[in-house]
């Protein structure tokens, strides 16, 4: 009760104050206006310029100044015409609003304070003086607001719609003046904006409007979209709407059949694709595979709903052969592809090459395995006699050395077990039957 009734007897003291102060510069003004019938000799006063108008951001401050010549006894006085209050008379600030000062320079100028400037602080401000009849200068404070977006009248953070439907993401904005809203695609990728059927489709990366329509929405459209408010007035805003596109998972198989030789390292690929997530493993004869020492998966992500899956298999045995699924399933639904994984026979090695005697300046073929020779043709063969090679201590191998003015045309069938020897321009080399053959059938021997 105590506290009410100093409340209310403080209210009573600022009221009488407020009409203390109107009959002072009224009655000043009265008082005055007898001073000067009485001396007309004594110049008038005067504004030497106009109040200033001002634009100022909203939480900045301003300085109006107002310049006075000549004012002798009288007072000055600013007011608020848009909101009718008293600001200031002459050295006292008469408004409750802590926020206004005045300051006067000692000569003609006298100065109204405006810190951290709010939006209600706009409107038209009087210079008065309290003359009769009484002289005033006005100017306009223009209060600039920057751009703000109104959350609750925009879309959310996270839109979602399924694939092939439509969407609409709205963004609302105030400020002073009215901002303009622009929508981008933050991956700074076009925007498509669909028409009818005949128009077709057509891409822009900047859309302008408080609303962007996305027309039958397709994957590739999921993303982050920037709605850009602007005024003129710094600093911009934007606020990043994420869109995202939903669907049921869909899979690629690159090889439906791979095969690989026992105890080698093999790995079964599988692309999918969903939207939310999706949850992918392999499957061998309807069983999970599970990660071990000879079975490792991998995953790579491309996108938000892109994602590649590898299963390695390392020291390939008989039992892991046979038909292996990529499964993937989210909310929206599941599916698989199959891959079929069969052995491969393992390549056979070829024999080294041996060099085991020497004939020059000739190109003969002969099989010591067989010791096979053709008598019906036969061509000299020049046997050096000097030690290390063919000469006494070979000739009974010579003897049945077979030559070819062309060895191409040598065309007998090979067993794989045999080891002839090829004399290639002087060089005996053993080579298996299978790569004699083939180099033979290929003419790489002239």
């Amino acid at each position: 009760m105590l506290v009410n009734m100093g409340r209310e007897s403080n209210q009573v003291l600022k009221n009488l104050i407020w009409l203390m102060v109107v009959l002072l510069w009224t009655g000043n003004g009265l008082v005055l206006k007898g001073v000067q019938g009485a001396d007309k000799s004594r110049s008038r006063p005067e504004f030497l310029g106009p109040v200033p108008n001002a634009t100022v951001a909203v939480g900045r401050d301003v300085v109006l100044p107002c310049v006075v010549k000549n004012l002798q006894d009288y007072k000055v006085a600013f007011i608020h015409l848009d909101r009718q209050m008293i600001v200031t008379i002459h050295n006292h600030v008469i408004t409750r609003i802590p926020r206004f000062e005045i300051s006067h320079d000692k000569h003609h100028t006298w100065n109204l304070h405006i810190k951290n400037v709010q939006k209600e602080d706009k409107g038209h401000y009087m210079c008065q003086i309290n003359t009769d009849p009484m002289l005033s200068n006005v100017g306009h404070l223009n209060v600039v607001v920057p751009p703000n977006i109104v959350d609750l009248e925009s879309s959310p953070s996270t839109v979602s719609v399924r694939e092939n439907h439509n969407a609409s993401l709205v963004c609302k904005a105030e400020g002073t003046p009215d901002p303009s809203i622009k929508w981008q695609r933050e991956d700074k990728k076009p925007i498509i904006i669909k028409r009818k059927k005949k128009e077709g489709k057509k891409e822009k990366h900047e859309v302008h409007g408080e609303v962007l329509d996305l027309i039958r929405i397709s994957r590739t459209e999921m993303g982050a979209y920037l709605c850009i408010a602007q005024n003129g007035v710094p600093p911009s805003i934007s606020k990043r709407i994420i869109l995202t596109v939903e669907f049921s998972p869909m899979i690629w198989i690159p090889n439906q059949l791979v095969g690989a030789p026992l105890g080698t390292t093999v790995k079964l690929e599988c692309h999918t694709e969903s939207s939310p997530k999706a949850i992918s493993y392999w499957a061998y004869n309807d069983s999970m595979v599970l990660t071990s020492e000879r079975f490792k998966t991998e995953e790579r992500h491309h996108s938000v709903y892109k994602l590649d899956s590898t299963l390695i298999i390392k020291n390939l045995r008989r039992q892991d052969f046979g038909s292996y699924r990529c499964i993937s399933k989210n909310s929206l639904g599941e599916t698989d592809g199959a891959i079929m994984l069969y052995e491969l026979e393992a390549p056979t090695k070829e024999t080294k090459v041996t060099t085991v005697t020497y004939v020059p300046e000739y190109e003969s073929f002969y099989d010591y395995n067989t010791h096979t020779s053709n008598h019906d043709r036969q061509s000299n063969v020049i046997r050096p006699t000097h030690e290390g090679q063919p000469g006494s201590d070979h000739s009974n191998e010579l003897q049945n050395l077979q030559t070819y003015e062309n060895p191409s045309k040598y065309n007998k069938k090979l067993d794989s077990d045999q080891t002839p020897t090829f004399w290639h321009r002087g060089v005996a080399v053993q080579k298996s039957a299978p790569v004699v053959e083939r180099e033979l059938r290929d003419g790489l021997h002239d």
